[in-house]
């Protein structure tokens, strides 16, 4: 029998305040919410036209700097210029040696999100 893994289905991360992180995600990113929502201790949200994986929201303590998510986007300079707009403070798009153009920015709980393009 041969075993191995078959997909990433979700990712979950804990969250202080349900309400201020879906308007970063939702609001702010422009993921689909589709379970749960303000006043849910548990809501999932997907990336627009996508089926997997989830990013799920849990109501509790947030723990920062455990490592990061990686969004690719279709325009990344546009993406941080968007943010920085939002209030958020990205930090400077950068091409990188492995093929890609990114930069990183903490959402309210100081969870660490990549948003890169392959070049």
């Amino acid at each position: 029998m041969h075993c191995r893994i078959e997909q990433l289905r979700a990712i979950t991360l804990k969250v202080f305040s349900m309400d201020v992180a879906l308007r970063f995600y939702r609001d702010v990113l422009g993921m689909e919410l589709v379970y749960g929502g303000p006043h849910s201790p548990f809501s999932s949200l997907l990336s627009p036209g996508a089926e997997f994986p989830i990013l799920n929201l849990q109501q509790g303590a947030p723990a920062a700097d455990w490592g990061r998510i990686i969004f690719h986007v279709t325009d990344v300079d546009a993406f941080w210029k968007r943010l920085e707009e939002e209030g958020f403070r990205p930090d400077l798009p950068k091409d990188a040696a492995w093929g890609e153009r990114y930069f990183h920015v903490h959402d309210p709980d100081g969870h660490e999100l990549s948003f890169a393009r392959p070049l």
